[in-house]
């Protein structure tokens, strides 16, 4: 009986490297197989999606004519247009100075208030819908885009993000202004800013894709159809008595061009910015 042969270093190398590339095909299906379900979906009736069809129809430009007869598009998408870049820049602009300003100034108070800050990530949100709808209701702010973007501005995980990138920031380029003579506000705005270019872009993208997606605070403070985010209307035309999914599909895709429009855009900047890069 001949003996079977042992594999060879050669086949013991390559077997790491197949089962990572079947283990990220997998993963890569997963992930994208939603998108494309979607995307499917959209081109054919409520039916036939009910069904489980999973092959491309001819409903496409119906379910198009619906979804714009029924949604007034423009007004929906610049009201959440609105809501996540004002969001974000007022995020960004509240939590870089916070962030730098726990890392660059030191006091027997920082870490205390640091780590008071950093608690507030424990709190879950729908601890805090009931206290926030009533302070909103109070200052008259109820059913106003205000009251979407104040609770947002001050973001814990922003602060402790933009705190643990300025570990990475050169204190020599911060010494150096000093002796120059610039104020602080001059430091963090013509050295901090463009050194740590890679730290915002994904910070931006962060709360960009976080507003953009915002559902139930939204839900609770925004009463009227002209205040409405896209969303929200998503989820008005999928929980109605008869939804029809064709449309539903057609929202769905539109609520997610932005996003991945932005995210596509400031990609290699949002991985530089995760990775800690400093330029």
């Amino acid at each position: 009986m001949t003996p079977t042969p042992a594999p060879s270093a050669r086949t013991w190398r390559f077997l790491p490297a197949a089962s990572t590339y079947i283990a990220l095909s997998i993963a890569a299906f997963v992930s994208l197989f939603p998108f494309v379900w979607m995307l499917i979906s959209a081109t054919n009736t409520s039916i036939d999606i009910i069904k489980g069809k999973t092959s491309f129809g001819d409903a496409f430009s119906t379910n198009v004519t619906n979804f714009f007869t029924l949604v007034d598009v423009p007004l929906v998408f610049w009201n959440s247009a609105k809501v996540a870049i004002l969001t974000t820049l007022l995020t960004i602009a509240v939590s870089s100075l916070a962030g730098y300003g726990f890392e660059m100034f030191r006091s027997k108070m920082r870490d205390h208030i640091y780590s008071l800050v950093l608690l507030t990530l424990m709190v879950p949100f729908a601890a805090l819908m009931i206290p926030l709808f009533m302070m909103m209701g109070r200052a008259g702010l109820i059913n106003t885009h205000v009251a979407i973007l104040l609770p947002t501005i001050a973001s814990a995980f922003i602060i402790f993000y933009f705190r643990q990138s300025t570990k990475a920031f050169p204190t020599e380029l911060r010494d150096a202004a000093k002796v120059d003579g610039l104020k602080e506000w001059q430091i963090f705005l013509y050295i901090y800013v463009p050194v740590m270019r890679s730290t915002f872009a994904a910070a931006f993208v962060i709360v960009f894709m976080t507003s953009w997606n915002n559902y139930l605070w939204p839900l609770i403070v925004l009463q009227s159809n002209e205040t409405k985010t896209i969303t929200l209307v998503v989820s008005s035309l999928a929980s109605a008595y008869y939804p029809d999914f064709g449309v539903v599909m057609i929202g769905t895709i539109l609520a997610t061009l932005p996003t991945l429009l932005v995210f596509f855009i400031m990609q290699r900047q949002f991985v530089a910015g995760m990775l800690g890069s400093v330029k």
